[in-house]
């Protein structure tokens, strides 16, 4: 995969969010194998399970019905249980027809085996799409110039914290390491657990986090999605590094954080059992919606000064299968999908802490997105995800990693080895 990273500039331009502006490499059919029947509404497969999530899926899928041009069907299931079925979904006989998921190197992994559907047409024919930035139009094309993907939207990661228990306990918003350490032990003093972490069940992924930003910190983004490609090991001295200075903040973390699922985790940080949280903004999908005003969030601290900053925002939006029969119907919901309206809607319905790719569309305006947004364009470089930078595949191999340092940090050496062991039997696949 080829990475190409646009400026910082072209980059906020119009999205704020893309990261490294991957061109997606394979081959992508905008031909369909004509194995799901061409009339009906078309199914949308969505991972968007959280309950305001949810909620505002089916407040797009009522809008775009009342347009009158066409029917959504939709589906929506946990998103651990979309991320392993959707190469089932995508190689089944009578597949969904639309999938909310993620561009750049994830997307790269189904267009190399011809599952995606081409959406040139959609992008030439949207006046939309037509406005939106070159960095995004990077990230949704195929290294055969082909487009299989439609933005809708982007959020940012961050130390999360509810704003009273901070009060409670006396303390701020830390800028360095140093000062990061001296929190952690002023709420441990407390009887808080510092960190939570929800890795625990089907949200391991979550650790991944911690992993990301400590390299990024550390060795820079560009030797990270340089790892993420299998251009360095996972048991390189500078990945060590890495590992020596989560052993630093380590004894901080929740016991229970790869016993409980991202879910509970975020109930504990509301509840004061926790102090603060490593996480994306998604995880205010499942808090209550009185609460929002009173979370807020501080950069991931600076390790070393010298290191570009760099932060995660990662995009979301959809992608079709190459074998859906409705491409007429595909084409006219993604158009609508990519209007300032439809993203206008799943913000309002949501817990509205995303931001919109359309250049024109009004995102929540709190405070806590205002300051997310300088969040991101204060960033020299961003980054996706793990995953998101990588491969759907590699993921299995960091939670498995992941966890297990976290359980038994003294074996980080055999862990790392064995990272690297299996994350080369996934690049060489």
């Amino acid at each position: 995969m080829t990475n190409l990273q646009p400026s910082r500039r072209g980059l906020l331009a119009g999205l704020g969010a893309t990261g490294a502006a991957a061109l997606l490499s394979g081959c992508v059919t905008s031909s369909s194998s004509a194995k799901s029947p061409s009339s009906g509404a078309v199914t949308l497969q969505s991972n968007l399970s959280a309950p305001q999530a949810k909620a505002a899926m089916e407040d797009l899928a009522a809008a775009y019905a009342k347009k009158g041009s066409g029917r959504v069907s939709l589906n929506t299931v946990a998103a651990e249980t979309f991320r392993t079925q959707l190469p089932t979904y995508l190689t089944s006989a009578n597949p969904p027809d639309v999938y909310t998921w993620y561009p750049g190197s994830v997307a790269d992994a189904y267009a190399k085996k011809d599952l995606l559907l081409g959406l040139d047409d959609v992008w030439a024919s949207s006046p939309d799409l037509k406005r939106y930035s070159k960095a995004l139009n990077s990230l949704c094309t195929a290294g055969s110039g082909k487009k299989v993907f439609v933005p809708s939207t982007y959020y940012w990661w961050g130390m999360f914290y509810r704003k009273s228990n901070f009060a409670k306990w006396g303390v701020r918003e830390p800028q360095t390491w140093d000062e990061f350490l001296d929190l952690c032990d002023t709420l441990k003093s407390k009887g808080v657990a510092p960190i939570g972490l929800g890795a625990g069940g089907n949200t391991a992924w979550v650790a991944s986090a911690w992993f990301d930003y400590l390299d990024i910190r550390i060795n820079g983004a560009g030797y990270h999605r340089e790892l993420l490609a299998g251009k360095h090991r996972f048991d390189d001295p500078e990945v060590r590094r890495v590992f020596d200075r989560w052993q630093e903040v380590l004894p901080y973390f929740d016991p229970n954080g790869t016993a409980v699922a991202f879910q509970d985790a975020t109930t504990a940080l509301l509840n004061g059992r926790s102090g603060m949280m490593l996480i994306g903004t998604f995880f205010a999908d499942a808090a209550p919606k009185d609460a929002l005003d009173d979370i807020d969030f501080f950069r991931f601290p600076v390790i070393d000064p010298k290191v570009p900053l760099a932060e995660e925002a990662p995009t979301d939006g959809y992608f079709a299968s190459a074998r859906s029969g409705r491409t007429r119907q595909v084409g006219d919901l993604m158009k609508y999908l990519a209007t300032a309206e439809a993203q206008e809607i799943y913000i309002k319905g949501s817990s509205g802490t995303v931001l919109p790719c359309h250049p024109d569309a009004k995102d929540a305006g709190t405070p806590l997105v205002k300051k997310g947004r300088a969040h991101i364009e204060s960033a020299a470089e961003l980054t996706q995800f793990f995953n998101r930078d990588s491969s759907d595949a590699l993921q299995p191999t960091a939670d498995t990693a992941l966890t297990k340092f976290i359980a038994q940090p003294k074996s980080v050496g055999s862990i790392l080895t064995d990272w690297q062991r299996d994350a080369a039997k996934i690049w060489s696949a």
